[in-house]
């Protein structure tokens, strides 16, 4: 599995392989895209994943087949071991299925080599992760345009300026991480990822290191991305409340879908999760949470 500094470096890493790319792939998924010919962003079919084998067989996807819808917010739940981050990692080319087939645009991820997939995640796919992950020696200005600097990509400053005003960070864009919060870093994060334009955004527990305050301007951060610029984000979480921002709502357990909710309530979410209780153990954890400085 990939680090997040080696995810960084091949989203931008790529960059100068563009123009054997101009007519063929990345211009087909781009032109598909802006012609807007399919609702569906990305899909799973029949994926499975297995690890290990004989007593040790583990089967952390069980025949998934699921479609997500562009412009949406969707949240991936479950108990620990149920899936979710290894659904999330087929769908973006970190991991590679046993079986079945992962498309992002149209393209078939799971079967795609290793230059393509780079190329394909450095323009359409994003990512957001627990750990901030910023540059210490740099500001958050600087953080957010980094993959853009490094791909020699030009910097649309409007579309910037949009970027940080939705995530409040425009009187903090000269300030090093230290002098952040865990909520502003993370946010930092999250623009950073918007500046790319990716087709989908995934977001594995990306308030998961943060405090309610924190976390709810986060998450208010993303749905206003959905919302007011027609942004796709997949978002694995454990957390009910940061579910309650999502459109839809995807339950896995042992590797399987077992419930897909269109905009639930928190009361729906929580009976989710009441039917898995263990009546020796006691209910699922499903709101694991670090405490975190704002």
């Amino acid at each position: 599995m990939q680090n997040t500094a080696a995810i960084l470096l091949t989203q931008v890493r790529s960059y100068d392989m563009s123009m054997l790319f101009q007519g063929g792939l990345i211009w087909e998924t781009t032109r598909h895209r802006k012609e807007g010919r399919d609702p569906v962003v990305a899909r799973a079919t029949d994926l499975c994943k297995r690890y290990g084998e004989g007593d040790n067989d583990v089967v952390a996807l069980d025949h998934v087949t699921v479609e997500f819808r562009r412009n949406a917010l969707t949240a991936i739940m479950g108990p620990s071991g149920s899936g979710k981050s290894t659904l999330m990692h087929c769908m973006a080319g970190l991991d590679t299925p046993t079986s079945g087939k992962a498309f992002i645009e149209g393209l078939e991820v799971s079967s795609m080599k290793q230059k393509a997939l780079t190329e394909l995640r450095r323009k359409e796919i994003g990512f957001i992760f627990q750990s901030f992950n910023p540059v210490p020696t740099l500001t958050a200005e600087e953080n957010i345009l980094l993959p853009l600097q490094i791909a020699h990509r030009p910097i649309d400053r409007a579309w910037f300026r949009k970027v940080v005003g939705v995530g409040g960070l425009e009187n903090r864009l000269d300030h090093r991480p230290s002098q952040l919060s865990g909520g502003q870093q993370q946010r930092v994060a999250c623009a950073r990822a918007m500046m790319e334009r990716s087709s989908v955004i995934f977001a594995n527990e990306p308030t998961g290191n943060l405090d309610s305050r924190s976390s709810h301007g986060v998450l208010e951060f993303l749905r206003r991305c959905v919302r007011e610029y027609d942004q796709t984000i997949v978002m694995v979480t454990h957390d009910p409340r940061a579910a309650l921002f999502a459109n839809r709502v995807l339950v896995l357990s042992d590797g399987r879908i077992v419930q897909d909710l269109d905009r639930p309530s928190y009361d729906d979410i929580l009976a989710v999760f009441a039917q898995d209780d263990d009546p020796q153990n006691g209910p699922v954890e499903v709101e694991p949470r670090k405490d975190a400085d704002q």
